[in-house]
Order: structure tokens, then C-alpha cells, then sequence
């Protein structure tokens, strides 16, 4: 579908991809806190390794500080319908982990594909109210 004015196309509802939000706030992507990570190169690479299978956006503070650097992967439209529900990520801080949430992704992420075993490793269960306001 295409927008007013002849913007960009934007999909439907119902082909939504995953998305992919990586906090930046007080304590991810500073290395002060988690130091030797390539920070500002994070956020590139993802996008680059998800090909176009997700959008990759920077959030502020998701308010889960001891978990630095968090990434939530929020499912497609299909996998939400599947079941899939946004996964929680934290101490994500190598190029590894980074390759293993990308290839989850272009597999189909929450609730179409199964994730590489390793990334239980890196999983946590945000509060209610953590979760409420990314999704909101």
C-alpha cells in the first residue's frame, strides 16, 4: 500500500515483520557500563544481518539496567497469530549473539521459529510494567 503524498510503501497488518528493539538508554550502548562492545556498531550490523526481515529501532531506557545491552524481538503479525510473544533479551554484548538473533529472525522469530538453543542463555522475563511500555 502506498501512503499520501507518494511516501514509502507500508505494509498491512497482517504482513507485519518482527521488530527489533535495542535499548539505548542510561546504561545499554554505554561502555562505561559494558565495556570493549563495539556500541554504535550494534544497531548497523543487526540491521545488515536481518536483511530486511525486521525493522531494527532504538528505544530510550527500557528500565532494565542489570541486563545490559537488552534487545526485545517482537514477533510478525503471523507469529503473534501463532502464539509468539515479544522475547526478552539481555547481556547481549558480542557479534555471536547478534548473528544468532538475526538468523531466529529471518527464520520467521517468536512463534514461527524456534531460537538457537544458546539464546536461552541471554533470556529474561521483564516486569509487567517493563514489558507494558514497550508495547505501548
Amino acid at each position: 500500500m502506498i501512503t499520501p503524498r507518494g511516501r514509502r510503501a507500508v505494509p498491512s497488518p497482517a504482513s507485519a515483520p518482527c521488530r527489533i528493539t535495542v535499548c539505548r538508554g542510561c546504561c545499554c550502548g554505554d561502555p562505561r557500563k559494558v565495556p570493549g562492545v563495539d556500541h554504535a556498531g550494534q544497531i548497523p550490523r543487526l540491521r545488515a544481518a536481518v536483511d530486511g526481515a525486521a525493522q531494527v529501532r532504538a528505544s530510550e531506557c527500557l528500565d532494565v539496567c542489570d541486563q545490559a545491552n537488552v534487545i526485545v524481538v517482537q514477533p510478525s503479525a503471523a507469529g503473534r497469530a501463532a502464539g509468539g510473544r515479544p522475547v526478552w533479551l539481555g547481556l547481549v554484548n558480542d557479534d555471536d549473539a547478534l548473528a544468532d538473533i538475526a538468523a531466529w529472525v529471518r527464520a520467521g522469530g517468536p512463534g514461527l521459529a524456534e531460537p538457537p538453543g544458546v539464546l536461552d542463555l541471554y533470556a529474561f522475563t521483564a516486569s509487567r510494567r517493563v514489558g507494558k511500555a514497550l508495547e505501548g
